[in-house]
Parts: C-alpha cells; structure tokens; sequence
C-alpha cells in the first residue's frame, strides 16, 4: 500500500502544481493583456482569496509603478510581500478582520477615477476573507448565516447566491464602488463548472439570484425561521435592478485542469481515466458513486480513477473534520464490504485544509479501518458523530500538506494494483 498511497499523494501534488497562481496568472495575462492606462493614471491592484499572495506577486512583476496593492487572504497563507500591504480574513466564517479588510478595499475602490484602472485578483474562500454587510445587518448576523449555511448542506452556489444579496462587495460589488475606473480581474476558479459570479460570490461580475431567490432557497432549506430577523427583513425587500458587469473577466485556471494534470502524472502501468469533473451533493452519495465506479473498472490491470468537486456534509454531531476527510473515511466504508483488498483512496482540498481543521483531506486503504478499531474506536461512530478528523488521526490516514496557496477545490482518486 505505500506505493500506492506514494503515488496518490504524487497525483494530488500534480493537481496542485497545476493551479499554481503565479503560473496560470502569468500565462493569461500573456494571452488577455491588461487595458492601457491614462498617461496620468493610477493603477490599484486588490488580491482577494487564498491564492491573494502569489498572484499578487506575480503582477506586481507585470505592473509598473504608479500603484497601490492590497491582498487579502486567510491566515494559513499570509505572508508579508513587498510593495503591497496584506490582510488577514476569517476562513471559512467571516471575523472583523474580514470586515476591516472589506472597509479597506472600499476605500481603494472608491478612490479610483476615470483616469484609473482597477486590477482585481480573485481566487476561493473571498466570500469569508472579506465582507462589507448591506445596511441594517451586522457582521455577528452575517457570521451566524455563514455557519448556518455551512452546516446546511447547501452546494457553494447555492450559499453563495444568499452571501451575494448581503454584501455591498459581492455580486459585482466592485463595479457599483469603483463606478468610473477600467476594472480587469483575473479568475481563479474554485467551483465546480466555473460560474465566475460565484467564485468569491462574484466581485467583479454579476448577482447569480435576486433577494426572492435567496428568500425561497432559505425557505426550502428549512432554514428560514432560524435566520436572523434582520437578514430575514433584507431578503424580503424589494430590490433595485442589477447591474450588468463591464469589467473585462479572464478564467486563469480550474478544477479541471488539475484533473488533466493527474492523468498526465500517472504511471504508464495504470490505466486511468477521469471518471467525474462534477462529484458534487452530500459526501454519502459520493463514496457509493465512487465504490460503485471502482467495482466496474476492468479487474486485470491496475487502476486510477480521477474525480473533482466539491461535495457537502450534513453536521449532525460535534466532531472535527471536512468534507474530503469524511468523503475518504466513507470510501473505506463501503470498500470494506464491496471491494477485495489491494486499494488507495485519496480525497484532499487543494488549498490543503479541509473544514476548520489542519488536515487537506484523507487518504484511506483497506487496512484503514482495521487500524481504528485496533485503538478501541468504533469508525462508524466516529462518522456518525462527523468525527472523521479523528477516525483518520487513529488510521494514520490524514492528508497534511499545509496551505498550498492555491485552490481549485476538491481532487479525488481512487488507485488499485
């Protein structure tokens, strides 16, 4: 099993390596250049989301002088960097450092005229790392929606359709603050099927719903009685007409890429294919889909099969642990009592954190189980307590690989001899 599990930890560093920020930046702004700017022009450069550092690198190389640059990211991946300020924002609920990042970011907005263009840099977990609430709700109302959202269930278009309608920063906010300056922004997609209006909740593009569809999405969720009033009285209200985006938007990379990049990694002895690019809906759906693949893969040759996504968790216990460590610990599950030995599954973040813990995901084999119940724990509990942070620790089955810099969402595969 060690080559094995050698070989998926290679895979998923492929995934990776392929979303390297600075690289995929690089290579569009070669093919989508930056709009001229006025020969008396300022240039104000803003770098939201987990990749913030490394992007924001890599234009302060491109972009001469004048300039003001601001990046804001979670803490795992902060860094100082030269010619820039940079912030810090709560992941994955928003804080007050989100909002004092969410103020700042106003403020360089606002400051830009015609004269000026705004370069914006954009990449997964921008919806937490920076806010701005609409009037009337505050930000400890934001930040308890934000947990309700989490723990619901609901896919990352759907929560980002409801964090849209209550920012002044989402859903093109940054055109309707920066209302007469050149706006360029440079996408890197963490969601599956790269919807730009819900990367980040859409910055620079336009709202995915209105206040109704937001109302009615709560409503079917079961989770509009439990909403803050004030959030409630917002998505009630009559709304004004949206604003069509006139910033110039540019997709740098995504989840698929990577996947084409841990076919290519693989060894020439495997016979490997991308089995999903949308394995999405609740983590139980996704390790049947996942077994249910392996079990009809040809049996007389070795094996990969890729899938990308991002799945969801119903939080039903008090555990630690994310959707890749849960999804990877379920695999182990159902593999126990339909496959024969001899297999690896990994499923991992590629911003390296799953859920609010240190882990980017898990990588499971037959002896997975086996391994757990030798401590005297019961993986089943464990799971159902949402405790796979645990039930992986005691396996020796956590994927750790720190803050990556990046993120393309979830990468998964499943590897047998």
């Amino acid at each position: 099993m060690t080559d094995l599990k050698a070989i998926a930890r290679s895979l998923f560093q492929a995934a990776v390596d392929c979303a390297d920020p600075a690289r995929a930046l690089r290579n569009a702004m070669q093919v989508s250049a930056l709009p001229a700017c006025h020969a008396h022009g300022h240039t104000y450069i803003i770098a939201v989301g987990k990749a913030a550092v490394p992007m924001m690198r890599e234009a302060l190389g491109q972009i001469e002088e004048p300039r003001t640059a601001l990046a804001v990211t979670n803490h795992e991946n902060y860094c100082e960097i030269e010619g820039a300020t940079v912030l810090v924002g709560g992941h994955p609920v928003p804080d007050e450092n989100s909002a004092i990042a969410g103020r700042k970011v106003i403020e360089l907005l606002q400051s830009a005229t015609v004269l000026d263009r705004v370069v914006v840099l954009v990449s997964g977990g921008g919806s937490a790392l920076l806010v701005s609430p609409v009037e009337g709700v505050s930000l400890e109302e934001k930040a308890t929606l934000s947990q309700q959202l989490l723990a619901s269930g609901l896919g990352i278009n759907d929560m980002n359709l409801v964090r849209q309608k209550l920012s002044t920063l989402k859903g093109g906010g940054f055109l309707r603050h920066a209302k007469h300056a050149k706006i360029c922004a440079y996408i890197l997609s963490d969601v599956i099927g790269d919807d730009l209006r819900a990367i980040a909740s859409g910055p620079t593009v336009g709202a995915i719903g209105s206040n109704n569809d937001a109302r009615k999405l709560l409503l079917d969720a079961g989770l509009w009685s439990d909403v803050p009033l004030a959030i409630q009285k917002h998505l009630s209200s009559i709304e004004p007409a949206p604003q069509e985006s006139t910033a110039e938007n540019t997709l740098v990379g995504s989840n698929r890429h990577s996947l084409n990049a841990m076919l290519a990694a693989l060894p020439k002895e495997f016979m490997g294919r991308i089995e999903s690019d949308h394995l999405t809906g609740d983590v139980e759906q996704a390790a049947e889909t996942i077994v249910a693949a392996a079990e009809c893969a040809p049996k007389n040759h070795p094996i990969a099969l890729i899938f990308g996504g991002e799945t969801t968790v119903q939080i039903r216990g008090t555990g630690r642990g994310g959707r890749n460590q849960e999804l990877a610990l379920r695999v182990a599950e159902l593999a126990e009592k339909r496959l024969c030995p001899g297999w690896v599954f990994l499923s991992g973040g590629t911003d390296g954190r799953d859920g609010p813990t240190d882990a980017a995901g898990g990588i499971t084999c037959a002896d997975t189980l086996l391994q757990i119940r030798s401590t005297g724990a019961s993986p089943s509990e464990l799971l159902a307590n949402n405790d796979s942070y645990q039930a992986l620790r005691l396996g020796n089955a956590l994927l750790m690989t720190g803050g990556t810099g990046t993120n393309v969402a979830d990468v998964q595969v499943f590897l047998r001899q």
